[in-house]
């Protein structure tokens, strides 16, 4: 691993550990997910899921959620996506100005 990427996964694990102690991290995936349930984003995954599930011969949690996780991800709003990347941001920057 190069210098730069070690040094990215320290920050990411430092900033990471503040918002967990802080509480931060709990309150922004309530946000998150309270957002992506408005917008119905909740309900279509678990409704594809479940036609997922039922489609398949053997049963295997980890194919569903290979299968899924890349259509669901894209299909997040961007409102939402932009809304938590802009307090994630807002999070690193009050971090690093104290």
């Amino acid at each position: 691993m190069s210098k730069s990427a070690s040094d990215t996964d320290e920050f990411y694990v430092e900033i990471h550990r503040r918002m967990v102690e802080s509480g931060e991290w709990d309150r922004i995936l309530r946000l998150l997910t309270s957002k992506l349930s408005e917008h119905g984003w909740v309900d279509e995954i678990r409704h594809r899921a479940k036609e997922r599930a039922r489609s398949m011969d053997a049963l295997s949690f980890r194919l569903l959620l290979e299968e899924i996780m890349p259509p669901a991800q894209a299909s997040i709003p961007p409102a939402v996506k932009r809304e938590v990347t802009n307090i994630l941001r807002q999070y690193v920057k009050d971090q690093f100005e104290k």
